[in-house]
């Protein structure tokens, strides 16, 4: 008999590896791994408790998608994007995710109720002053969001930026303040594509990441 499928080890192992994939590139993207400081196999795969393999493979696909290199002999380093690399990005990615709203047409239901959710879940993370779990949930949302868009491409274009764009200064007081006020931005975005009022959901969201950018620009400056 052919076996097919992810035994339940296996199933378990992947699972550990995608959380501590997501939580390695968090900790990137805010900042709080900072560009000083090495990663290596060996001393990732004693804290996670997980064989060096897999260590290997998160730190390699991290590599890949631009936010760590490797040092020969003295494992990978955080790359450090500069303050024009910064606005690129910003650039890059408001247009891009304001593409990516043109191109919705309408939100079922279902869609609805979990953009919805996700949108609670940001405000859940801001009131808990939880950063990692706000990048979390907010990433969520978004990635959601312009998956409407019908376009795996663009998603994946858009994400990859998102990933890259070093959210320096998020823990700071203008970063918790904008933390805040992006809260009922995320619940106008769902009602807007809803009403079908496309127009202002494109405008709303090119605020809803251009603000940011002072707070990471000055950020990294002062880096």
């Amino acid at each position: 008999m052919v076996e097919t499928g992810w035994s339940g080890e296996n199933a378990s192992e992947e699972k550990a590896r995608s959380l501590h994939l997501e939580e390695l590139r968090l900790k990137i993207v805010s900042g709080q791994i900072g560009s000083e400081e090495r990663l290596t196999v060996p001393t990732l795969a004693k804290a996670w408790g997980m064989s060096t393999t897999p260590v290997r493979e998160i730190l390699l696909e991290l590599a890949r998608e631009g936010l760590i290199e490797a040092r020969r002999n003295r494992g990978f380093i955080v790359t450090r994007p500069t303050v024009s690399d910064l606005k690129e990005l910003f650039a890059l990615r408001a247009e891009l995710e304001a593409y990516a709203l043109s191109c919705i047409h309408s939100i079922s239901a279902p869609d609805y109720d979990s953009l919805i959710g996700k949108a609670t879940a940001i405000g859940d993370a801001v009131g808990k002053r939880d950063t990692l779990l706000y990048l979390e949930t907010d990433r969520a949302f978004h990635l959601h969001l312009v998956s409407l868009a019908g376009n795996r491409l663009l998603v994946k274009m858009i994400m990859n930026l998102r990933d890259n764009m070093r959210l320096y200064g998020i823990e700071s007081e203008a970063g918790l303040h904008r933390q805040q006020l992006s809260v009922p931005q995320h619940f106008e975005l769902v009602e807007l594509l809803a009403a079908s009022k496309t127009k202002d959901a494109i405008d709303l969201m090119r605020r809803h990441i251009l603000d940011w950018e002072p707070i990471f620009v000055q950020a990294a400056a002062n880096a």
